[in-house]
This record gives C-alpha cells, sequence and structure tokens, in this order.
C-alpha cells in the first residue's frame, strides 16, 4: 500500500523511501571517509526514486549537514592555496550548470549524471595509470580555473565532482590526511556556493542568470529535514565501519553498484518505474 505524502504532492511508495533513508546515510558514511565512491552513489539511487531535479535539490542540504561534520574532524589539516587556484572557475561552472540543468528535461539529465557515474567508475579503475608519472604536480591559477570550471558544472548536475578535484590533488601527492582535509574544504565551499542557485530560480526573481526553476523548494526542504538526522549517524557508523573493517571489498561492491546505477540512468530501463520516479 503506499502513501500519499503531503511534501511532494506525489506518492512515496516504501521503495522511494527505502531508497532516500539509504542515501541520507551513505553521504554520512562518505563523510567519515569510508567507502571511497559511496558519496557519488547517492545521486543516481535518489534520481531513480524521485528524478533528477527533485533529486539533486533534496540533496544538496544533507550534504551541507555531512561537509559540517567533515570540517569539524578535519579543521585546519588542508592545503588552502588549492581552494583560491579553484574557486575563481567553481563559480564560473556553476553558473553554467544551473543554466544547462534549466534546459535540460529528465531524459537529458538522466543521461548526464548516469554518464558521470560511470565516467567516476572508469577514472578510478584507471587512476593508477593515469597518475603514472612522477614528479609533483605544482597547482596555479590556469590550471585550478579550469579544473575549478568542470568541478562547478559536474557538482551542480550531480553532486559528483570527486573526480575532477582528485585530478587536481592527486598530482601534488599530498599526504592522505591534507588529501581528504582538503577535499573537505573544497566541497565545502563549493556545496555553499550552489545553495543559493538552488534555491532561487526565474520562478522566484527574474534573473537570467538564475535556473527556470528553484531547485531546493519547500517541498524538497521538507524531505531534506526529516532526513537530516540521518547524515550524523551514518557519520558515527563510518566512523565504526573505518575502525572495525576493511573497507576493499565494500569499496567494490559500491562501485559495482554505482556502475549498475549509472547505465540504468543511460538506457533508461523500465527498473525506474519499479520506484515510482517521475
Amino acid at each position: 500500500m503506499t502513501k500519499a505524502s503531503p511534501y511532494t504532492g506525489a506518492v512515496l511508495e516504501p521503495e522511494r523511501i527505502v531508497i532516500a533513508i539509504i542515501a541520507a546515510l551513505f553521504i554520512g558514511v562518505s563523510k567519515a571517509g569510508f567507502g571511497g565512491g559511496l558519496g557519488m552513489l547517492t545521486t543516481p539511487l535518489c534520481v531513480l526514486a524521485f528524478g533528477p531535479h527533485q533529486a539533486i535539490g533534496i540533496l544538496l542540504p544533507l550534504l551541507c549537514v555531512g561537509d559540517a561534520f567533515s570540517m569539524v574532524h578535519y579543521w585546519g589539516k588542508w592545503r588552502k592555496e588549492n581552494l583560491r587556484f579553484l574557486l575563481p572557475g567553481v563559480v564560473i561552472g556553476v553558473l553554467i550548470g544551473v543554466q544547462l540543468i534549466g534546459r535540460f528535461d529528465k531524459r537529458q539529465l538522466n543521461l548526464a549524471i548516469g554518464l558521470l557515474a560511470v565516467l567516476f567508475v572508469l577514472f578510478k579503475l584507471l587512476k593508477q595509470v593515469i597518475f603514472r608519472a612522477e614528479g609533483e604536480f605544482q597547482p596555479n591559477f590556469k590550471l585550478g580555473t579550469g579544473f575549478g570550471i568542470g568541478t562547478g558544472i559536474t557538482s551542480t548536475f550531480a553532486h559528483g565532482a570527486g573526480p575532477v578535484v582528485s585530478m587536481f590533488l592527486i598530482p601534488q601527492n599530498l599526504p592522505k590526511t591534507l588529501f581528504v582535509g582538503t577535499n573537505v574544504l573544497i566541497f565545502t565551499w563549493v556545496n555553499w556556493i550552489k545553495m543559493p542557485f538552488f534555491c532561487l530560480g526565474q520562478d522566484v526573481v527574474s534573473l537570467p542568470w538564475l535556473p527556470k526553476v528553484s531547485l531546493i523548494n519547500w517541498e524538497t526542504l521538507k524531505i531534506s529535514a526529516l532526513l537530516t538526522p540521518l547524515v550524523p549517524l551514518g557519520v558515527w557508523i563510518g566512523v565504526v565501519l573505518n575502525r572495525r573493517f576493511s573497507e576493499k571489498w565494500f569499496t567494490r561492491a559500491i562501485y559495482t553498484f554505482l556502475l549498475l546505477a549509472g547505465i540504468q540512468l543511460i538506457f533508461n530501463f523500465d527498473i525506474a518505474g519499479w520506484f515510482g520516479a517521475s
């Protein structure tokens, strides 16, 4: 039996509710540093349940909550100059991204998110080959602007800029703690830069550089608010898993699920109908 949702004006089947809960927990677990590409899996999962535009609107506040917990843990353990190099390009990329989102229909956005998911898995598999060259890479504004634009666009489409940022950071041969901390710092800024553009569409403020419709609205915020307590729970689960288990096989399973979700979004199999996506 299904239940009419007062938050979305649609029907929330049990499968949708389960997927939303899993996605919120995955955000927390990934912010605790466990599970490799686990955070990247949240967007394709939610897209299958809610459709692309609503999914990315629901997830952004949850990501900001997760960022807050990560910032506390990694405070000061970062290379701040990387943020300086990336930030101008990130702003440009977000502006481009919100314009494109407003012009993409559901099928086109599903395709873009699916491609990003598949490319993320391929990047992880080929990472050692890509970065085989020795010697430290010195970041600068010229390269940072290009990578920043890529970060802004992919993060706006699918909250999936991990590979772009990794391609900028990995050649610097940062120690693990500095690498993770710098990632945390960058994505905290990226997510908050996206927030006003997700909240304000041309349906709220008539400005040509805003998306046509707000991606975050009262309906998505109510769902996000219900899921928010699960993010710190996920962080705690991630900490426990980090202490007790090897993530090798878990990460492989995550990449497999991410690849399958990406393929589903690209080829639009009937599986999506099981979740009542609209």
